[in-house]
């Protein structure tokens, strides 16, 4: 399910946090469950199976990452985290272990219904043609032929260009690590090897660029700082009423 109708599951253990969520959500068309700890959580998700989870990392019984690694082993179900930590260690290990997604408090909540659609469409593989092409906007990669194009008009990318990107491409709407993407397109003993991804990304955005995106590329890929890259089709507006949260 990737549009609002979808039961998404809020876990936070301030009242008022969950309470604006839930309203604000309802009001958007989504069905929410709520926990205060990550025990309701993980009975709520074995008893509902929600389409999506909202994890506030900081809650009384476990660590939020504790919850993640407990639902990574049995589904994929979308995790978007949401926590007041600001360190970059923290959020680094909410997205090892596994959640799709990182937004820190305080947020607007538009801008959060904006991940939610964004982690669900990708899930769902809205932008996965069904010959299996990858699309992000105009730019379209062929994984049977090898081939990128922008716009029709083809770009060529070497070998690592081309399989970074494609890992790019096939994780829309979630923040991928920086060691995560190593481990994909350069393998297990590179993960320490931050110069190269900065260097490849680079490559990627000016080619891409000068193919007719423009400066357009840089919020296509996005950069978050000390810990990887967001791959989104252009942010929509957010809606007038949509309130802050944190």
């Amino acid at each position: 399910m990737t549009a609002p109708g979808a039961w998404l599951l809020v876990v936070d253990d301030e009242e008022p946090a969950r309470r604006l969520l839930r309203d604000y959500l309802a009001r958007r068309g989504y069905r929410v469950h709520e926990a205060a700890s990550a025990v309701e959580a993980l009975r709520a998700w074995d008893a509902h199976r929600p389409d999506l989870v909202l994890l506030d990392l900081g809650l009384p019984d476990l660590d939020g990452v504790d919850v993640i690694r407990r639902i990574r082993r049995e589904a994929t179900t979308p995790i978007i985290v949401l926590s007041a930590r600001g360190e970059e260690r923290d959020k680094v290990a909410g997205l090892e272990a596994g959640a799709d997604d990182y937004v820190s408090k305080p947020f607007s909540i538009g801008e959060l219904e904006a991940r939610i659609h964004a982690v669900m469409r990708r899930l769902g593989g809205a932008d996965t043609s069904p010959d299996g092409l990858l699309r992000l906007g105009p730019i379209e990669l062929d994984p049977a032929r090898r081939a990128v194009t922008v716009a029709g008009n083809p770009v060529h990318f070497s070998p690592r260009e081309y399989e970074l990107l494609k890992v790019l491409l096939s994780n829309q709407g979630r923040l991928v690590t920086r060691e995560r993407l190593l481990r994909a397109v350069w393998g297990l003993e590179y993960t320490d090897a931050r110069e190269y991804l900065h260097v490849y990304v680079g490559r990627l955005r000016r080619k891409l660029s000068e193919a007719g995106l423009g400066p357009l590329i840089e919020q296509m890929i996005a950069t978050e700082t000390g810990i990887g890259y967001r791959v989104a089709a252009p942010k929509p507006d957010v809606p007038a009423d949509a309130p802050t949260a944190g």
